[in-house]
């Protein structure tokens, strides 16, 4: 929560969310190679909560699918089914309705795979307990006691 968007908005402190939107389910857990489309920027209490948009990438259409602009040649309304999930999805719970940063466009793969880099380059640095500004000396990071 201590690093901020250009909006102004903090880190969820969550680890990152894909929707991967290729044909079939993925078992829980899985690890499945990816292509990074883009990313979606729900904002939750305040905080970025990023969607990354892959596709798996033994996908057939991964080979033509590279971008999220590709998404609507090879999936057509994909993306605003997707935002609308994003909004709508808490509303089950009683909450009000979502909002997401950028008027609710995604953001570009490029963009994308910058924000999976900080995260993992964050993650790396509280491994090697160099946790940084705002890092909690409590964090759990498993295999300690």
């Amino acid at each position: 929560p201590n690093v901020k968007s250009p909006e102004g908005f903090g880190g969820d402190d969550d680890p990152l969310d894909v929707i991967e939107i290729g044909d079939g389910p993925l078992l829980m857990g899985s690890v499945t190679p990816v292509v990074v489309l883009g990313s979606l920027e729900l904002i939750d209490e305040g905080e970025t909560d990023h969607k990354i948009i892959a596709i798996r990438a033994t996908d057939s259409r991964a080979a033509s699918v590279k971008t999220v602009a590709d998404l609507e040649t090879h999936f057509p309304g994909v993306v605003p089914k997707l935002v609308d999930w994003l909004i709508r999805y808490k509303t089950a719970e009683g909450k009000g309705e979502n909002v997401l940063a950028n008027n609710n466009e995604p953001l570009s793969a490029t963009d994308a795979i910058a924000i999976i880099t900080e995260c993992h380059d964050r993650w790396s640095a509280l491994v090697a307990g160099q946790g940084g500004p705002g890092a909690s000396p409590d964090f759990w990071l498993g295999g300690s006691s």
